[in-house]
């Protein structure tokens, strides 16, 4: 099923965003590059996408950390969904079934509850057929990006000038 990308004007505009993120920054040689959808109901984010052998844990299926990688990736995209950036506070995984590589996958993320500035979310990782692989559960913390990475955005400007 095709779906139109999401694009990040759904949040507040950062100027410490970047596109070179390991799980969905495209500028990222060695990273996953997910493109994020909003679905349908738009009560969830989407990304539909295959693992290449360079992911590889058990012979001809993803690592186990790789699987993390994408659950959070997913339950912080859903995120935008409150208009929030966030960071993991603590994450749960269930590996459910080995995820093979090079074949077609689904990892869904949305918000079940927010108190606070905590969200708590959960994703799914799917087969083409919907056979759930894996799953997790995390609590995010919403962050004042600009004042947290502050540091490091004045060192990018003066090494710029």
């Amino acid at each position: 099923m095709k779906r139109k990308i999401a694009h990040d004007h759904d949040v507040p505009s950062l100027t410490w965003q970047r596109d070179g993120c390991f799980g969905c920054g495209p500028a990222n040689p060695n990273g996953l590059r997910l493109q994020f959808t909003l679905s349908p109901g738009g009560k969830s984010y989407v990304s539909d996408f295959s693992l290449g052998d360079s992911f590889v844990g058990p012979p001809g299926h993803a690592h186990g950390g790789i699987i993390a990688t994408i659950l959070d990736e997913a339950m912080g995209k859903a995120n935008k969904l409150k208009n929030k950036v966030a960071l993991t506070r603590r994450m749960e995984v269930e590996y459910l079934r080995p995820v093979p590589l090079g074949k077609p996958l689904v990892v869904e993320g949305r918000v079940t509850r927010t108190k606070g500035r905590a969200l708590y979310n959960i994703a799914e990782l799917r087969s083409s057929e919907g056979e759930v692989l894996a799953r997790s559960r995390g609590k995010f913390l919403s962050i004042n990006a600009e004042k947290m990475f502050a540091r490091e955005l004045e060192k990018e400007r003066l090494a710029s000038q």
